[in-house]
Parts: C-alpha cells; structure tokens; sequence
C-alpha cells in the first residue's frame, strides 16, 4: 500500500513538473518573442540611421564632385582661351610649333613601323 502511495506521489509530482514546464516553455517563449521584437526594432532604427547617414554621405560627395567639374571645366575653358589668343597673336610662330610637333610624331610612328 505505501507502494502505491509513493507511486501516486510520482505521477504527481511528475504530472505537476510537466504542468510547469509547459507553463515555463510558454512564458519563455513569449519572452523570446518580446526580445525578438525589440532587436528587430532596434536593427531597423540603426538600418535607418545608416542609411540617413549614407545619403547625406551621397549628397556632399555629389556636389562636391559638381564643383570639381564645374572648376574643371572652367579651368579648360580658360586654358583653352587662353591658347586660341596665343595663335592669334602669333599665327607664324604656332604654325611653326604644330608643324615641329607633327613632325617628330611622325618620325617616332615611322620608328615603330620598322
């Protein structure tokens, strides 16, 4: 009889452990997903940010790339006056140099020919 006694105190306690432990896994659980949902949060605000903090990155790099070009550009153009009023101002000269200058390219292609 206090065989069966003690038996029956097992499967209680058994049945009473297993009720906990599903209680347990439960409560776990929803705290998992509570945690989950947090760094999902947090992830997506930091994801945010970067991507903020890469578009403004884009932005500078952009009109600091215009403001090359447009310095660039008139630098050329400038240059490029300035060269069309050297010719002007002395066409024999230039002719001269241009004639120089095709010359020895010729000379140098031909060299490679042979």
């Amino acid at each position: 009889m206090a065989t069966t006694k003690a038996r029956e105190d097992i499967k209680n306690d058994l049945k009473t452990l297993k009720d906990d432990l599903k209680v347990g896994a439960r409560e776990e659980s929803a705290r998992l997903r509570e945690i989950a949902a947090e760094t999902e949060a947090r992830v997506r605000a930091k994801s945010d940010e970067v991507r903020e903090r890469a578009r403004d990155y884009y932005d500078q790099a952009r009109v600091r790339g215009r403001e090359y070009y447009d310095d660039a550009a008139e630098r050329l153009d400038e240059a490029q006056r300035a060269l069309v009023e050297r010719v002007q101002e002395r066409p024999m000269q230039s002719t001269a140099i241009a004639l120089g200058v095709g010359v020895v390219l010729g000379l140098l292609l031909a060299g490679r020919r042979r």
